[in-house]
């Protein structure tokens, strides 16, 4: 255990070495996941137990669905109860999905063709979220959640029209639920995950993952009013061929995790590439990576404030924003509400000792510290 906590204390140091330095606290949260579709009910997540897959071994099956109207309120309440020394309160940059398929269409063509909708379609079919758009609304009024781009579906399409054209029994099962996210660890079917939205099976499919970002930046000015500034791909899969399609879409930060993931080559193998926060790319592009994680839906044997807190002072102590990974999933209670109770406990936890130990930390959005960047100040 000591050992394991000195390479990880390392590893926190030598993550924050390269990159933009400022002598400004900044923090921002980064959350992944909004208006995609997940699990659907308590109901749906039973009748797969029945009917033998163990969705009760995948937190994001447990766990995670659309956020409800309650859920949302209960998130802003916790936000707006914080302060910085600006006055502002603590801000979700929202990675927002801004479609889901649509399967009814799909069922209709019998499977031979693909059919979206808008996120805020399938919010209206979900039983405490009819409102939930307006909410996303007010709390962007109230500068506590700030949309941002994550994808058009956060879904490979084709790879998953393949298993359905297939009558695969499993994707089948759950298209037949209004879901398609049984995680392959789970799954008897032989395949690679249906999340990554950017995976290909060969580099051909490339242009029509241009045309995914097109429609998804539209549909995302469509919803809120701008365009967005800034993008994560699902799952930190993505060609940098893709780059290109983003920057001709005004997006000009792209969001990352430690390592960017290219999809799989010709002979099955992986590319892992490094980046750091500042660094640009040969679009002019600014990448913001994540160096920091809240995540205690997914782990619950970590002590994740005070994992957290020890990564904020990582990253303040080489003069780096702490940038912050925290999924929808934490605070969701939809499918258990004893989940989005938890942790949002720990988050107002979190906050509150942030604020204690730097009082002159400041609150950003992902955009607003890639517009700082982009200023040189």
């Amino acid at each position: 255990m000591f050992l394991k906590n000195i390479k990880s204390v390392i590893g926190q140091n030598l993550h924050n070495l390269k990159g933009w330095s400022s002598k400004r606290k900044i923090i921002v949260i980064e959350s992944d996941d909004w208006g995609s579709i997940r699990m659907p009910s308590k109901e749906v997540y039973d009748s797969l137990i029945e009917s033998g897959i163990r969705v009760d071994r995948d937190f994001f099956a447990r766990y995670d669905s659309l956020a409800s109207e309650s859920d949302l309120n209960a998130l802003f309440d916790v936000l707006l109860s914080h302060r910085d020394k600006n006055g502002n309160n603590p801000v979700i940059t929202a990675n927002v999905i801004v479609a889901n398929p649509d399967f009814e269409k799909i069922r209709a063509s019998d499977f031979s063709a693909y059919f979206y909708e808008r996120c805020d379609e399938t919010m209206r079919q979900y039983p405490k979220h009819a409102n939930a758009l307006s909410l996303w609304k007010e709390g962007m009024q109230k500068r506590i959640f700030h949309p941002q781009l994550h994808g058009r579906e956060h879904l490979n399409v084709s790879l998953w029209m393949k298993f359905l054209k297939e009558n695969s029994t499993e994707t089948r099962m759950a298209f037949d639920k209004n879901m398609f996210a049984i995680n392959p660890e789970i799954s008897s079917e032989k395949r690679s995950t249906y999340m990554a939205a950017f995976e290909y099976q060969h580099p051909s499919e490339i242009e029509g993952q241009r045309e995914i970002i097109k429609q998804a930046q539209q549909i995302f000015t469509e919803l809120f009013g701008y365009k967005s500034k800034s993008f994560i791909a699902p799952n930190y899969i993505w060609d940098a061929a893709l780059e290109s399609t983003m920057n001709d879409c005004g997006i000009q930060y792209i969001q990352s995790s430690r390592s960017q993931i290219t999809p799989k080559d010709a002979s099955g193998k992986r590319r892992y590439i490094k980046h750091f926060t500042g660094e640009k790319n040969k679009h002019g592009q600014l990448f913001l990576v994540r160096n920091c994680i809240f995540e205690p839906a997914v782990d619950v044997s970590k002590k994740h404030v005070e994992v957290c807190l020890s990564q904020i002072e990582a990253a303040f102590r080489w003069r780096k924003p702490a940038i912050i990974s925290s999924h929808r999933i934490n605070y969701v209670g939809f499918m258990d509400e004893k989940n989005s109770i938890a942790n949002l406990k720990m988050l107002d936890e979190l906050l509150s000792k942030v604020l204690k130990k730097w009082p002159d930390a400041e609150f950003m959005t992902s955009d607003q510290l890639g517009d700082l960047i982009s200023s040189g100040h």
